[in-house]
């Protein structure tokens, strides 16, 4: 979910798991999908549900990109996109 509402918990949404994601990337620059999400499952409850869709906003919003042959994700920044 991205728009808020009375009901949405803020732990708990796309948003929030993007960030957390977005966080560990930029540590790492570099993670592979099954560690990312572990970390998901860890940091937020639920965290496995929310954790494709907080990837494909990640990846709609140019900040991260996939290397199939890794299968692992990459942090680009707003500025090193192509």
């Amino acid at each position: 979910m991205l728009r808020p509402s009375k009901h949405a918990h803020p732990d708990r949404t796309v948003v929030n798991v993007a960030l957390l994601l977005l966080k560990r990337l930029k540590a790492k620059r570099l993670a592979d999908y099954s560690s990312l999400l572990a970390y998901a499952r860890k940091a937020v409850p639920g965290g496995d549900v929310l954790f494709l869709p907080s990837l494909n906003f990640l990846f709609l919003l140019g900040l991260v990109i996939y290397h199939p042959k890794t299968d692992s994700f990459e942090y680009v920044g707003l500025n090193e996109a192509v």
